[in-house]
């Protein structure tokens, strides 16, 4: 049975001394694997069946929760709400008609699911809202055992004032149905990390930073594969500068500023194990839907542990700072940080010396 001490000592393996915060999401998961999907006498659920987390980005949500999760001895699934978003979407197109399809897939999904991790919760849109309050409650009615970690404070999800009304039945429920603890830590634990040995962040754009880019890339991939190629990202061509069989080298502009959606970047990371982000002029960042790309971006390398490389006019960290217009920026400083330190292994660090192990989407040589 997996109790505290056990995820102390797992912390501790990794040289961290969990604080008041984090102490109280390891006792309120540990009380959810032993009770949780439980019913009282008269045969209702037991009223905790899920644990939220929620504060500002760093504070060690995910880092407990992902402990919890590789120990926690049950069918389980943890995945990034992206990835859930498009996986239902899916499933939704090719369900038969009928009054109440959403529920229908609902259970589908969830069907032999014992416990399931939701890392980075959000809800902007009505249509996201819609379809995941009658995923909650279908997981709630089904005994699930649910975990959500989040930037966002339940009552504000879905913050925008045309439809929170819609939303607080949802809201109410994940009150009702969920231990939530606020992590208000002073410390963001991405930051002040030691910096990698191999630079990950180039500036400005000229002839050294090629040359840098250049080097990585033949690092991981030998110079057979230097050469530029069109490849498949959600079903549409994408150019690039070269697709080896882990690390791909592509244009800002071609990614970022083009309309590409996270549909188009979950493909990408299925299929590649780094990314090197090249030309990024910063003055792109002030349009919102580029900005909320990049973003997107960074949340989905960094959910799989994969390593991204940006080459930009202006340090990319301090251009970020201060923009307004997207969701969920301060989480992508927190994440950059990160990724650029020691302590972030990536997977394309695994596919060191074994390229061409992974399939290449190519569809075109130009």
């Amino acid at each position: 049975m997996l109790d505290e001490a056990r995820i102390v000592n797992a912390l501790a393996a990794r040289g961290i001394v969990p604080d008041a915060n984090q102490r109280d999401a390891i006792a309120a998961l540990v009380t959810l694997l032993a009770t949780a999907g439980r019913r009282t006498k008269s045969g209702t659920l037991l009223a905790h069946q899920g644990v939220y987390c929620h504060g500002l980005p760093g504070r060690g949500k995910s880092m407990v929760v992902d402990t919890v999760f590789e120990l926690a001895n049950c069918r389980k699934r943890r995945l990034h709400f992206h990835e859930f978003l498009r996986d239902m979407n899916r499933r939704l197109v090719s369900e038969p008609r009928g009054d109440d399809r959403l529920g229908s897939v609902s259970r589908q999904w969830l069907d032999g699911v014992e416990l399931l991790c939701f890392d980075e919760f959000h809800v902007h849109d009505i249509a996201d809202a819609f379809l995941m309050g009658r995923f909650l409650d279908t997981a709630i009615g089904m005994g699930t055992r649910i975990v959500l970690t989040s930037n966002y404070a339940p009552d504000a999800l879905l913050s925008d004032p045309e439809f929170h009304e819609r939303f607080l039945p949802t809201i109410e429920q994940i009150k009702h149905c969920f231990t939530v603890i606020h992590f208000d830590g002073a410390r963001d634990y991405r930051f002040g990390g030691e910096e990698a040995l191999l630079p990950h962040f180039f500036t400005p754009l000229d002839t050294a930073t090629n040359e840098a880019l250049l080097e990585i890339f033949v690092r991981y991939e030998g110079s057979e594969t230097l050469q530029p190629a069109t490849v498949s990202a959600a079903g549409r061509p994408l150019a690039t500068h070269a697709a080896g069989a882990a690390l791909l080298w592509v244009d800002f502009e071609n990614l970022c500023v083009a309309s590409r959606s996270h549909l188009d970047y979950l493909d990408l990371a299925e299929h590649w194990h780094g990314l090197i982000l090249d030309k990024v002029h910063t003055g792109w960042l002030s349009q919102s839907h580029t900005l909320q790309r990049l973003i997107w971006l960074v949340d989905i390398f960094y959910d799989r542990k994969h390593a991204l490389f940006i080459a930009s006019d202006q340090p990319i960290e301090a251009a970020l700072s201060g923009l307004e217009g997207a969701h969920d920026l301060s989480r992508t400083l927190s994440r950059l940080a990160e990724m650029q330190s020691r302590g972030y292994r990536s997977t394309l660090d695994n596919t060191a010396g074994r390229t061409g192990t992974a399939e290449t989407q190519t569809v075109a040589q130009p």
